[in-house]
């Protein structure tokens, strides 16, 4: 659409104030009979402010582990524009995935892995993108004529956080995350941007005061300043977006996490005060749950695992990058009676899982370990494999020395 058209296309979609402010509040009333739990409304005006610490951060390497996250899609982020021209108004949503189920801890022999919260459920994608769909229906049905709108959740060229900021939905949380006063940072959030001009809300004037609760809590020192974040040390990172080999470094740190990590989220005293969402798309499903069987993913066949995270954001690390959290969740929580599992990754036709199986072997040690590493290094052809294996064996012989 070129600039003549969209002058005109807003023209057309000019409501009076008081039509506009009736229209606000039916599309909000609509928006929670929907499922969502936090709605507020923005202008489509440009975020420089945003695109400027997106360029910082860029600049700083503190992204360079996401490749496509480069100074072009932080160009486009900064202006709601690029991505719909004749956006007038953005609805920015929210819902909450709490729940009031408990992860259930390892027990001696059932080593069980942790998965963040978000993802225990169905993919927020799909759900998220129903709703917002569902929502313009309404608009057009309300205004009898075509509304041309773009719905937008996580992975567009939009910053969720700060569209919401701005709407009045929350605030930015030291550990990064957008803080609400009802549901915590415990939110899903996704936009709506129409073409129709509907009065803004305020931000919210709150902050997080003198609490850094978060910052000494990441394990793998991610937070480095309030409001600040190594993606390339995020726990979240590590074991969703990184493909390859984790760090040798990172790995004890990254405790039994195998998607995600809510450690940051867990210590927040506004989230301890959050009230649970409950809704039952975001409640554990028979694909993952809150703590998945080790052993389990770890000798997962293909098939098996898109079949059981077909409707599951946990799909995005795919069978790789889950055996490979799966083994070193093993190697930290120490269980030996996972150790015939892990000789069988050993000897797996994966090389970054048979890597991620022998620093695991090296951390869990024993006579029968030690024989299997050495036997796979007389037969070993990957170069990296064989300095895993390597250094798994060094790591036994100085344990037990």
């Amino acid at each position: 659409m070129n600039q003549a058209s969209s002058n005109n296309a807003i023209a057309a979609n000019y409501l009076a104030p008081s039509e506009a402010q009736s229209l606000k509040e039916e599309i909000t009333a609509t928006a929670h009979a929907l499922g969502f739990d936090l709605v507020r409304f923005t202008t489509a005006d440009p975020f420089p402010d945003t695109q400027r610490i997106l360029e910082e951060r860029i600049e700083a390497g503190l992204l360079s582990g996401l490749a496509w996250f480069n100074m072009e899609r932080a160009s486009v982020a900064g202006d709601p524009r690029n991505l719909m021209l004749t956006a007038q108004t953005i609805i920015s949503l929210g819902i909450s995935y709490l729940s009031d189920i408990a992860p259930q801890p390892s027990q001696p022999g059932t080593p069980r892995g942790r998965v963040a919260r978000y993802a225990w459920g169905l993919d927020y994608h799909e759900v998220f993108k129903d709703k917002l769909w569902a929502l313009h229906a309404h608009v057009q049905e309300r205004l009898g004529r075509a509304i041309e709108a773009r719905a937008l959740v996580d992975t567009a060229r939009i910053v969720d956080r700060a569209v919401a900021q701005r709407a009045g939905l929350g605030w930015y949380g030291k550990n990064t995350n957008l803080l609400t006063r009802e549901r915590g940072s415990w939110v899903l959030l996704g936009e709506l941007l129409l073409d129709v001009a509907l009065p803004p809300d305020e931000p919210v004037k709150t902050n997080c005061g003198a609490c850094a609760r978060c910052l000494p809590s990441c394990p793998t020192g991610a937070l480095i300043a309030p409001g600040v974040l190594d993606n390339n040390r995020c726990i979240s990172y590590l074991t969703i977006e990184l493909r390859g080999p984790i760090p040798m470094e990172m790995r004890p740190l990254m405790r039994d996490w195998v998607f995600g990590c809510d450690i940051c989220q867990e210590v927040c005293p506004v989230n301890r005060k959050a009230e649970p969402g409950n809704h039952p798309e975001f409640a554990p499903h028979a694909g993952i749950g809150p703590s998945p069987d080790l052993v389990g993913l770890l000798e997962m066949t293909e098939e098996e695992f898109r079949a059981r995270f077909r409707h599951s954001p946990v799909k995005r690390t795919k069978l790789e990058g889950m055996q490979r959290n799966a083994a070193v969740a093993l190697g930290n929580i120490g269980d030996r009676t996972a150790t015939p599992a892990l000789i069988r990754s050993l000897n797996g036709p994966n090389s970054i899982v048979r890597g991620h199986a022998a620093w695991a072997l090296g951390r869990l040690g024993g006579g029968e370990t030690r024989s299997a590493l050495e036997q796979r290094l007389l037969i070993e052809e990957d170069d990296w494999v064989v300095e895993e294996i390597r250094a798994a064996i060094s790591e036994i012989s100085a344990t037990v020395g």
